[in-house]
């Protein structure tokens, strides 16, 4: 721990970029998720006043459930469409660009929604939602394709656990904000879903000092000396010729370092492996329960006793459960490895859900089973952030190249929001027709994911992405990639693969 500190203050700079880069998209996709829950009932009686001052009597039940369904879920439909066109965005604008736009956009939405009430308008937070979705996702894929070129091979993977880090955060201050004692009452809840704007104001005032990455300035831009600076600058003083030996072999190794679209990397044999590999990851982290959780953990909460006065301040529990899944990820990472850390989150997770199925079986056998139930709850979200929730961002970056990673990442992150939407849509009916044996379905998924990536995901750590490519050829073709060596050329990189 000691060094770890040693070394993050030699690199203070980057870590202040770090957090300039988390508290936009990232901390706002979290603090959307759960902030919504709070004042919802504020928002249902300011539709039906609305409704009532347009058409002179009360919202219908069935368009008021409407109206919050789509308030709700409009979220995430914002999000897909962000996830979409972020990679096009990327080739297009570059990633500065296309920040400074996210973060404009955002102040308006939430300029939109913290005016809905005055203007008497629902219509105003349906439309802000649905720009803060956009932004959300389109945004995070620019931030963490900036985080994944920041730091150096040490503290990669640290580096690339800080947005589910500050994402965990989002989704902990916006219960926390919610709440009756700070902005959880009615003549404050637009300024609760608006206030994303503050910190995107935070983030264009810093704006103008974040630096161009060192794999950008030497492989878009061709610029060594530029890199150096840069490394210098971010990382400290010190020898950092092996960073940039390692850029120079990627450059080496593809002749085409110019972004590739989603159909190029699609057809690019050397890299199907590794986008199996992601879709299995965002698949298991969906519907591996912990999203299903969230919305069963109310239900689990009152059978256990608990009133519901205090519901929301154990559903804190949950928010911290997952923040501290996620420090623990970003100490470790670097130490135990990627795929071990995999493993175990999914291992814990598989055990949580076991118990969590036969506890809720037991729910009126004694009085203490709910408690338990509650327990296992806490622990499911814990092992779910100490690995998938932290691992997955950090693999996504490190096993792709830097001209396959815009549109990878468009594809993982729509993934993910699909995802997201889907299981919203549909863990309510599936409670209804299975009931808690639901989470069988969900421990399934996760075991057969467990024994997928055990058998073809190479370990990452310390490795460099020709390094890693070569490890996923070999599990491939079965056979060691050869590689030139005649004295003076520099290796080519050659792919065999039976896909």
């Amino acid at each position: 721990m000691a060094s770890l500190l040693l070394e993050l203050l030699q690199c203070r700079l980057m870590v202040f970029f770090i957090c300039v880069t988390c508290i936009g998209p990232p901390f706002q996709f979290g603090f959307h998720i759960s902030v919504v829950s709070a004042p919802a009932e504020y928002i249902k009686d300011f539709i039906n006043q609305t409704w009532i001052h347009r058409y002179g009597v009360p919202t219908p039940d069935e368009t008021l459930t409407l109206l919050w369904s789509l308030t709700v879920s409009i979220f995430s439909i914002g999000g897909l469409l962000g996830s979409l066109a972020s990679g096009f965005l990327i080739r297009r604008y570059g990633k500065s660009r296309c920040m400074l736009c996210n973060n404009l956009v955002t102040l308006g939405a939430s300029m939109i929604i913290g005016f809905s009430k005055m203007a008497g308008s629902f219509e105003m937070i349906l439309v802000g939602r649905f720009l803060f979705g956009i932004t959300s996702a389109a945004g995070i894929n620019v931030s963490m394709l900036y985080l994944g070129e920041i730091a150096p091979k040490k503290l990669r993977g640290l580096t690339n656990t800080a947005g589910p880090v500050f994402a965990t955060s989002g989704k902990l201050f916006g219960l926390l904000f919610g709440l009756r004692e700070a902005l959880g009452r009615e003549s404050l809840w637009p300024f609760l879903m608006s206030i994303c704007g503050v910190t995107s104001a935070l983030q264009l005032a810093t704006f103008p000092f974040v630096p161009d990455t060192p794999p950008h300035l030497l492989l878009v831009k061709n610029d060594k000396e530029g890199c150096m600076k840069a490394m210098k600058k971010l990382w400290g003083d010190g020898n950092h010729q092996a960073e940039i030996e390692d850029l120079i072999n990627e450059q080496n190794s593809r002749k085409n370092t110019k972004i590739q679209s989603f159909l190029e990397i699609m057809q690019d044999r050397s890299l199907r492996l590794q986008l199996c590999v992601l879709t299995v990851l965002i698949i298991t982290l969906q519907f591996g329960g912990a999203n299903a959780i969230y919305f069963y953990a109310y239900d689990v909460f009152q059978q256990a006793g608990f009133s519901q006065d205090r519901i929301p301040y154990i559903a804190i529990g949950i928010g911290g459960c997952e923040i501290l899944g996620a420090l623990l990820c970003s100490i470790l990472i670097d130490k135990v490895g990627r795929k071990v850390l995999l493993l175990t989150g999914f291992g814990l997770m598989s055990g949580a859900l076991a118990f969590l199925t036969v506890t809720l079986s037991m729910q009126d056998a004694y009085y203490w089973v709910p408690y338990c139930s509650v327990v296992l709850i806490f622990c499911h979200i814990l092992s779910s952030g100490l690995g998938p929730g932290g691992v997955t961002l950090s693999l996504s970056l490190e096993i792709l190249t830097q001209a396959a990673r815009p549109s990878a990442f468009t594809f993982t992150s729509t993934l993910s929001w699909a995802g997201l939407y889907i299981i919203g849509l549909i863990f309510p009916f599936m409670v209804k027709s299975m009931g808690h044996f639901c989470f069988l379905l969900f421990l399934g998924i996760i075991v057969a994911s467990s024994i997928f990536l055990f058998l073809i995901l190479p370990e990452t750590k310390g490795k460099s992405i020709t390094e890693i490519t070569d490890e996923f050829n070999r599990i491939q073709c079965g056979k060691i990639c050869c590689h030139g060596t005649a004295e003076g050329t520099p290796p080519d990189h050659v792919t065999c693969t039976r896909f």
